[in-house]
């Protein structure tokens, strides 16, 4: 999400009842195309549309829904045998620039959505379904975990990122996409009208985040992944060894009953595969990887809900080309 880089090893309101959820995939093996041992199929796959760059430093993210649908997403999960509902966009908003709060720019509008987004996930995971959120920045992600908590989910959640996103307002340019897991562990400093989405607070702890193939993190953000002993699989290691690395995430997400997914876009070789909100020509994932590690962590049956954020349209040379093999990466994860 930012421009700089940084190497290191290390609305609707939300309803707060909450409802027993069932324990619930065994991790293929790398380069299997078996049947998966449960029916994914039968269980129907909500999409929810945040169309939404509020919490970003600049728009475009918000146009990523509509992309998503335009080049076909809906027909190729068809294609996989997967029943869906589509309830389109549940929350919209351009970026602007906020001089009301300069450290935490569109504050207001970022919480709207994730209210709306929470409440939606909420009701989908109570009903024991999947859910799809097309983002979006990367705030929409809390909007995603409190609906899991709000349905009694005992969550792990793995963030596929280049970024760590554990700056507070007070460290960061002002966009909250490069927040969004400090708040979720309620990191001093945060905004407490985020960090205080859902039941539960904090909606994390750090024992049920994994980062997967970050690379850009922060001298205050280092401190706190070793500050809280947070698992990281980072970019190097996922390069080396894909395979190992996916099954490593999977080992781990499998203790879970709720299995998450934050996908964000900068996680890609913006040279290989340019569509990410961020151009920095960092060395990031192949699609194909990216592809690879979906379906490992996705072929568990405790997986409940995959967020796409930080799609940026406008990035595409070729807009129809790109979306297209987009969404038959989602399509043979979630199908």
């Amino acid at each position: 999400m930012r421009r700089a880089v940084y190497r290191s090893g290390a609305g609707n309101k939300l309803s707060t009842s909450r409802r027993n959820f069932p324990r619930s995939r065994p991790v293929l093996q790398p380069g299997s195309h078996e049947k998966r041992s449960f029916d994914l199929a039968a269980r129907l796959l909500n999409i929810f549309g945040a169309a939404t760059s509020a919490g970003a430093y600049s728009p475009g993210q918000e146009q990523a829904p509509a992309a998503f649908r335009r080049h076909g997403l809906a027909e190729a999960l068809a294609s996989r045998g997967r029943t869906i509902r589509d309830h389109g966009d549940v929350a919209s908003f351009r970026w602007r620039p906020d001089s009301s709060r300069p450290q935490a720019m569109n504050l207001e509008a970022v919480r709207g959505a994730c209210d709306l987004v929470a409440s939606h996930v909420a009701t989908a995971i109570s009903a024991q379904e999947d859910v799809l959120v097309l983002g979006g920045d990367c705030t929409v992600e809390l909007g995603t975990v409190a609906g899991a908590n709000a349905a009694g989910a005992r969550i792990g959640l793995v963030y596929i990122d280049f970024d760590a996103d554990l700056n507070t307002p007070d460290t960061s340019d002002g966009a909250l996409d490069w927040t969004g897991v400090a708040h979720l562990l309620n990191i001093p400093g945060c905004e407490p009208s985020l960090a205080g989405l859902g039941p539960t607070r904090p909606m994390l702890v750090p024992q049920q985040l994994l980062y997967f193939g970050v690379e850009n993190i922060t001298p205050p953000e280092a401190t706190a992944i070793r500050d809280n002993a947070i698992k990281v699989i980072s970019r190097e290691e996922a390069l080396i060894d894909i395979e190992a690395a996916a099954a490593r995430a999977a080992e781990w997400a499998a203790r879970f009953d709720c299995v998450l997914i934050h996908f964000d876009a900068d996680v890609l070789s913006f040279i290989d595969f340019p569509i990410a909100e961020n151009v920095r020509r960092c060395d990031g994932l192949k699609l194909e990887q990216a592809a690879f590690v979906l379906k490992q962590l996705t072929a568990l049956q405790q997986w409940r809900g995959l967020t796409v954020t930080e799609v940026n349209p406008a990035h595409a040379p070729e807009e129809p080309t790109a979306f297209a093999r987009l969404n038959e990466v989602l399509a043979d994860a979630l199908g």
